[in-house]
């Protein structure tokens, strides 16, 4: 009786924690965009150095809002390999498990840029990081292929998540092209990070008031540098991206299938 009480208080718990969190999620994007961004876009310098101040302003708020959600009890969280990441000219490539993965991601990664839906420029949360961090549109593939592969050949790291959305738990990967053809015409380095949450929550069929029994782990493992060489000898390009993309969904898949089988 007593432990039922105490589980049912402990979910009250973290539901209204989940509720704080992304309302202050909300706020906190809004602010930084009328008060913090102005700012910063005033402050002189070049395009690319704007966009890096604007990339490690979304960094903090990131880092802050993880900070947040640990500290009320809604998540908990690992990260091995830290020491791969942050790097010029890498390509971060990763699974797309939970609605937070590009919060945690950019949360531990300085200046990254990434690949965001044309839908969310209309997003008030959302849309002073997008515009100020210079985050690339998928509106257009090409133009996103290209914009991503200049970034990189100019240095700057990137964040891509090659399902194109949230995984459907249960579902084989499908990855879309895109990543392997801006890693393939930058030249770039290419590493792959692999997410795990468990209990599953904040999918893509979860609303965020769904969540589980217990507060949820999230699990953050920096793979190796993929080998770029043997994909760049195969030609034509269009045959080296089909095997690129092919060696990243296998490369997931089997991740995935460790983690299943240990059970971590």
């Amino acid at each position: 009786m007593a432990q039922t009480l105490i589980q049912k208080i402990d979910y009250g718990w973290r539901l209204l924690a989940t509720a704080i969190s992304f309302t202050s999620f909300g706020i906190g994007g809004v602010m930084l965009w009328l008060l913090v961004f102005p700012l910063l876009a005033i402050w002189p310098g070049s395009r690319a150095e704007k966009a890096g101040r604007g990339q490690y302003t979304v960094h903090l708020s990131f880092y802050m809002f993880i900070g947040l959600m640990h500290r009320l009890g809604v998540m908990s969280y690992e990260v091995i390999g830290l020491e791969k990441l942050n790097r010029p000219r890498q390509l971060i490539v990763a699974n797309h498990p939970t609605l937070v993965d590009v919060v945690f991601l950019i949360s531990r990664i300085k200046q990254a840029n990434c690949i965001v839906k044309a839908s969310l420029w209309h997003n008030p949360a959302m849309r002073g990081p997008i515009l100020n961090a210079g985050y690339i549109s998928n509106a257009d593939s090409e133009t996103m292929v290209n914009d991503c592969a200049a970034w990189l050949q100019n240095g700057g790291t990137m964040i891509i998540f090659p399902e194109g959305t949230r995984s459907v738990p249960g579902r084989p990967y499908r990855f879309q092209r895109g990543a392997a053809a801006i890693a393939l015409q930058a030249d770039s380095i290419i590493t792959p990070v692999t997410l795990t949450c468990k209990p599953s929550t904040l999918t893509k069929t979860q609303a965020w008031y769904q969540i589980p029994q217990r507060r949820f782990h999230l699990q953050m493992i920096v793979g190796e540098d993929v080998e770029l060489q043997p994909f760049r000898e195969l030609q034509p390009r269009s045959i080296a991206v089909r095997r690129l993309t092919q060696y990243l969904q296998d490369y997931f898949t089997q991740q995935r299938e460790r983690h299943e089988r240990d059970g971590n």
